[in-house]
């Protein structure tokens, strides 16, 4: 029960982590646009943080497993609360990148938090408290567009200084409530010196399984930032929304999201296969984008958005969980740290692959989407192969 109590603790820090990132996310381009960004730095801005993520996430997944979670989820929570004051005071495009790298450094938020719920969960309930996880991150991402959107209105400035203090209380919640999931005695095996290198990076994708699962969630992760970027400039150009409405419709992305990740338990129970429905639910995914890059129509473009967010809402779930069933239990923190590093790459060139791509068409974002998430489908094939030999 005190497993259950605390993955409860930790989805209420994770709601508000999330919602803070969620109330500024859609905003970047209409904020940014007084500080001179425009289609093609928006990507930029937006890569900044992952690049810094990426170099930054295997450190702290692997120092988390050597000094325990707790102290790195605080730091990393701190990092994100001065990065939302920096973002409202910005004077210049330069603060706002300084904002997004520091973020960025210091965001191993998610990969640690992937890392507390590995500690406490089976591989038979894993899936499901993945999900429960996914939905905690998902329910931020629901509420803070439609909050963003609606505190705008009440200053540009309003939104961030509301991120940052959410943030405070989320740093306060981790530090008061939540209790250590790799305490001294499990690090007790690990004396030796830490020893962590940027090796892991390239070791760790020879993995068998582990390898491939991780190179999945790299090409999903560009192909749903190269769709945010674009539907950025796609929402305000050819749809001519405002920020209130941008915020309602990010909203709803997250509502399916929300929806597909509560249903885990339902859907492991019917396909006990975690790979099976990751090759599922990325079939859908792929269908879905490339059918949302031939129309301007706003109905059909968001019925092909809701079906895209609710299968990829299974993307995470079922990644992690594999990744977790076929890792050793004391380098959980390290590689669930590559995996989000991987993720940040991924995270990066969406957006510089959308800027470049959209001077061609506004829709070329979203059929570049559909090819990174049809080579994902492709590996998905081998990824259940490897899988049913590994067991």
């Amino acid at each position: 029960m005190k497993a259950d109590k605390n993955l409860w603790i930790l989805v209420l820090i994770c709601v508000i982590n999330s919602l803070g990132f969620g109330i500024i996310m859609p905003l970047l381009y209409s904020y940014g646009k007084k500080f001179g960004v425009n289609e093609q730095t928006i990507g930029l801005l937006t890569a900044a943080f992952s690049i810094a993520q990426f170099f930054a996430t295997p450190v702290m997944g692997a120092m988390s497993d050597k000094f325990g979670r707790k102290p790195l989820l605080v730091f990393s929570l701190i990092g994100t609360l001065i990065s939302f004051l920096m973002f409202a005071w910005a004077g210049s495009i330069f603060v706002l990148f300084a904002a997004r790298i520091l973020d960025g450094l210091t965001g191993g938020n998610v990969s640690v938090a992937q890392a507390m719920v590995s500690d406490t969960s089976t591989s038979k309930d894993r899936a499901k408290k993945f999900g429960i996880l996914s939905s905690a991150f998902g329910a931020g991402f629901v509420l803070g567009p439609a909050a963003g959107g609606l505190l705008s209105e009440l200053g540009e400035q309003v939104p961030f200084f509301f991120a940052a203090g959410i943030s405070l209380i989320g740093t306060l919640c981790t530090i008061f409530f939540l209790k250590e999931t790799h305490p001294p005695d499990k690090r007790g095996e690990k004396k030796t010196k830490y020893k962590f290198t940027f090796m892991s990076l390239i070791s760790t994708l020879k993995r068998n399984v582990i390898g491939t699962t991780i190179f999945i969630g790299f090409l999903l992760a560009m192909a749903q930032f190269t769709m945010i970027t674009g539907f950025q400039t796609f929402s305000v150009d050819v749809l001519e929304l405002n920020n209130i409405q941008i915020g309602l419709f990010f909203a709803a992305f997250g509502v399916c999201g929300i929806l597909a990740q509560l249903a885990v338990p339902l859907i492991t129970k019917l396909i006990p296969s975690k790979s099976l429905i990751l090759l599922i639910s990325t079939a859908l995914c792929c269908g879905s984008m490339v059918l949302s890059g031939f129309t301007s129509v706003f109905l059909m473009f968001a019925a092909c958005m809701c079906v895209y967010s609710l299968f990829n809402g299974l993307r995470n779930p079922m990644l992690n969980a594999i990744i977790a069933d076929h890792n050793d239990a004391a380098r959980q923190g390290e590689v669930m740290g590559v995996n989000q590093s991987y993720a940040s790459i991924g995270q990066t060139l969406g957006p510089i692959t959308a800027s470049a791509v959209i001077a061609i068409s506004i829709h070329s974002p979203f059929f570049l989407s559909g090819v990174y998430i049809f080579i994902a489908l492709l590996l998905s094939f081998r990824l259940l192969a490897k899988a049913k030999k590994d067991k």
